[in-house]
């Protein structure tokens, strides 16, 4: 399975905010996380990369 982790850009400021994420799911300027054991989180803004091989998914917040 690949899972990666997300996190938030704000400015220069840059913070992890979800692990193993498995579920990206965009609906207009949200974005909706699923964690490989179900957990969501739903945020603001709009998706700047996502990278497999960092398994890593940048998003620029709102």
């Amino acid at each position: 399975m690949c899972e990666i982790n997300v996190f938030l850009i704000r400015g220069d400021n840059r913070e992890r905010i979800m692990d193993s994420v498995a579920k990206i799911l965009v609906e207009g300027d949200s974005i909706q996380l699923t964690g490989i054991l179900g957990d969501k989180m739903t945020v603001g803004g709009s998706i700047k990369e996502i990278n497999f091989s960092r398994g890593e998914a940048l998003i620029l917040a709102n």
